[in-house]
């Protein structure tokens, strides 16, 4: 079914990294790239494996400085298989790839409902013989270890003799990414291959400085004919099954590849090598495997069930398909983030930034249990960020704007301006509103599963943490008469300094400082409302106070928000600053969404201009519904009411380069609510960003997943009006003409399966039958209590 597949035809090499990328099959621990079986790693190709949270530090010497940075690791590749002909002379002809002879056919063909990658090519002899070569690609959705690829060879008019070589390679290096180029990229060590007597080939090794281990093992079988030739050899980098076969016409011959991989982070196994070795000498054939992965995959897609028509349609299904490759239920198990660029690349060095807060709010719906596993991820690295808090004078917990393996901050110290070969300060680290971002996250998974023993456990020491180190970041201006946040950088991540200053930071952010009076709101409404017990037992091991708690609530209602002309400022003095040429820069670069780096080789800086990277201020609307948003601004003494709002989108509309896929997201969906004609064209670019790679190439190094991720939740929430407030779903829907009818299932607070379909201005919610409570459904103009079994239907008003 079309709705169902992405598909290639033709070979071009300029756009087969992006393929690869979008072609990457993975299961939540590991994903390996769409690469071509018999390719190496070079300009045009990039084999990858990964698994989550497999990571390793190495140091590189930049700008006349030693720095040390921690990178997700190219795992050794499992995928290799190449093939080429042998004359009737014995004259050994070269590997066959549509690089080195031109096919007569070539077609991939990825089918999101089984989790496949089929690629078909055909090549033409110099003996005038014809070859064909069928290959199909699974990573188990079942067993999250193992991953296999079939190899069928057809000769269409006479026999053809072919030397095969199927291998397990260690020779591989970080090289995904060319502005990494001259720092460190062998993370790999103590490479070992080896064969047991069931005919299995093994290759481990390990990380040099994190000293994961790390094991491959893998079977290589023949059908549909004897090999005339059988080699199993280990070597210094590879272990190779070589074997020749003779293809006779209407005989297909059919090579099976099943690989099992471990590493020393798995749980329930002693050695990695024993464990690979086991798993894949026991793992059944390839159809087996086949009928298993789909059965998960069937599974998972009754539970994520997601139907929009039309093209739009396919590109969601394409995203949710990724989401679930890198964060399924297997992840739920696994001390592991969200990686922002996913398993399927090496940018941003694989690292954990805020993307949960766009990855979450879908997953809370559809898979709580992997939600609630990523927050534990942020809770064991509690002490990390605590100890960060104290090293900088501050209390409470700091998280890192960059993680990897340990919490610690990953954010690199420089960072390279491609456009101008220079190495520049990085001051992105100072985006503490990461923590706010953890504690959102925290606060809407109870609120859509209800876990009030997360919350009242982990949940409330994250938040009380968090809350504590914005009370002691803000200081008071006495002269203002109110607390301030000082030297941090927003969202935007242009604007890291004011112009000239030698001092990197901003003055009270306003996305910043509005967050952070959320946090310590909702810390004081959670310690307060925590059982008698549980409030002293956690008060206690805090050193937390009524003193401490009643400077929060002063903070809480004192916070400092800038405006200008009218509208919220994107920081203190941002007014101030000069306005751009934006048609000048246009005319001269067409693309400036790294207009940063644009006006950095002219010598110039964006610290000066009124110019954003991507959604800051505005992100408040995508975070808080509009009466929680002007709720918010009241309790802290501001007035923000519709008027004010619009005023605010439309000044930062103007001024923003959309340097990040994120921003086309958050502008679409703040739109849908303020400015819907102009909605779509942002929801159509969020859509587009990665299938289309926008971004001008930077796809190939890894998928955007909160971008992916968020264009699912616009569906979910954001044209819905969805959200889980107080044990109720509240809905407020505003539908966009372009997708006037759409349907889904999602998971509430223990009922599987309930249903929201949206067609011809009717918007129906359905709850499945069971013996859980009645569900409490708050619609603009009324309330309802749907009892499981029940549905309701609310007739949307012309907007």
């Amino acid at each position: 079914m079309p709705e169902w597949t992405w598909e290639y035809r033709g070979y071009d090499p300029a756009a087969e990294r992006l393929r690869e990328v979008l072609c990457t099959l993975g299961n939540g621990y590991t994903a390996t790239r769409g690469a071509a079986p018999e390719s190496r790693a070079g300009p045009v190709h990039y084999p990858g494996t990964y698994v989550a949270g497999c990571y390793n530090w190495l140091r590189s010497a930049v700008a006349g400085r030693e720095v040390e940075n921690e990178d997700l690791v190219n795992l050794p590749n499992w995928m290799p298989l190449r093939f080429r002909t042998l004359s009737d002379d014995g004259t050994v002809g070269a590997w066959l790839s549509p690089d080195t002879r031109v096919p007569l056919d070539y077609r991939q063909v990825l089918d999101m409902r089984a989790g496949t990658l089929t690629r078909t090519v055909a090549y033409r002899g110099p003996g005038g013989h014809r070859l064909g070569v069928e290959q199909h690609r699974l990573v188990h959705m079942g067993d999250p270890h193992l991953a296999a690829l079939r190899t069928v060879l057809t000769a269409e008019d006479r026999a053809v003799r072919v030397e095969v070589e199927s291998a397990l390679d260690g020779d591989v290096r970080n090289t995904n990414v060319r502005r990494y180029e001259g720092l460190g990229e062998r993370h790999l060590t103590g490479l070992r291959t080896g064969t047991s007597g069931s005919g299995t080939a093994w290759l481990r090794c390990r990380t040099r400085t994190s000293d994961i281990r790390i094991a491959l093992a893998a079977q290589t079988r023949v059908t549909g004919a004897e090999p005339l030739s059988y080699h199993l050899r280990p070597g210094r980098r590879r272990a190779v099954h070589t074997l020749t076969i003779s293809v006779e016409p209407g005989r297909p011959v059919v090579i099976d590849k099943i690989v099992a991989l471990h590493t020393s982070r798995d749980l329930a196994i002693g050695d990695p090598l024993q464990a690979a070795v086991e798993r894949a000498t026991t793992a059944g054939d390839f159809p087996e495997l086949r009928a298993s992965h789909e059965a998960a995959w069937a599974r998972l897609w009754r539970r994520a069930e997601l139907d929009v028509p039309g093209e739009p349609g396919r590109i969601l299904r394409l995203h949710l398909f990724h989401v679930l490759q890198t964060l399924s239920p297997h992840t739920a198990d696994l001390d592991v983030g969200v990686p922002a660029r996913g398993l399927h690349g090496e940018a941003y060095r694989g690292h954990v930034f805020w993307d949960e807060l766009f990855v979450l709010p879908y997953l809370n719906l559809h898979f709580p249990e992997v939600s609630r596993g990523l927050l534990t991820y942020r809770h064991r690295r509690l002490p990390q960020a605590c100890r960060a808090a104290r090293e900088t004078g501050h209390r409470g917990a700091m998280y890192p704007w960059q993680s990897g393996s340990d919490g610690r901050e990953e954010t690199p110290r420089l960072h390279l301006n491609p456009l101008s070969g220079h190495w520049l300060p990085d001051h992105s680290r100072l985006q503490h509103h990461v923590n706010s971002a953890v504690a959102y996250d925290v606060w809407q998974y109870c609120e859509a599963s209800g876990d009030t023993e997360f919350l009242h456990t982990k949940g409330a020491e994250m938040i009380l943490q968090i809350a504590r180190f914005w009370g002691s970041l803000a200081d008071l201006d006495t002269a203002l008469g109110r607390y301030r946040i000082r030297g941090v950088v927003g969202p935007d991540e242009y604007h890291d300094a004011y112009p000239d200053s030698p001092r990197p930071g901003l003055d009270d952010n306003a996305y910043t400082n509005v967050t952070a009076a959320w946090v310590l709101g909702r810390a004081l409404e959670l310690a307060r409302g925590l059982p008698v017990w549980r409030r002293q037992e956690l008060l206690e091991r805090l050193a937390l106070d009524d003193a401490e708690l009643a400077r929060w609530e002063e903070i809480s209602r004192r916070l400092y928000v800038p405006f200008h002309a009218g509208v919220i400022s994107q920081f203190d003095r941002y007014g101030e600053l000069a306005e751009l040429d934006w048609g000048a820069y246009r005319a001269t670069y067409r693309d400036i969404r790294r207009l940063d780096r644009i006006l950095e080789a002219e010598g110039d800086s964006v610290n000066r201009y009124q110019a954003s990277k991507q959604a800051d201020v505005l992100m408040l609307g995508y975070l808080f519904a509009p009466e929680e948003l002007a709720a918010l601004f009241r309790a802290l003494g501001y007035t923000v009411d519709d008027t004010v709002w619009r005023r605010t989108v439309d000044y930062y509309l103007n001024r923003t380069s959309h340097g990040s896929t994120l921003s086309s997201l958050v502008h679409g969906w703040v739109l849908a609510r303020t400015k819907r004609s102009a909605a779509w064209e942002y929801c159509l670019q969020a859509l587009e960003s990665d299938v289309a790679d926008i971004q001008g190439g930077t796809t190939p190094e890894g998928i955007h997943l909160g971008a992916m991720a968020g264009t699912l939740d616009l569906v979910q929430r954001g044209l819905t009006g969805l959200r889980s407030h107080d044990g109720a779903l509240h809905l407020d829907p505003a539908p966009l003409p372009e997708m006037p009818a759409f349907r889904f299932s999602l998971r509430y607070r223990g009922h599987w399966g309930v249903s929201l379909r949206l067609d011809r201005g009717r918007l129906r919610i359905a709850v499945p039958d069971s013996d859980h409570e009645p569900i409490r459904l708050v619609l603009p103009d009324r309330t309802v209590t749907l009892a499981p079994g029940q549905s309701h239907a609310l007739r949307l008003p012309h907007r």
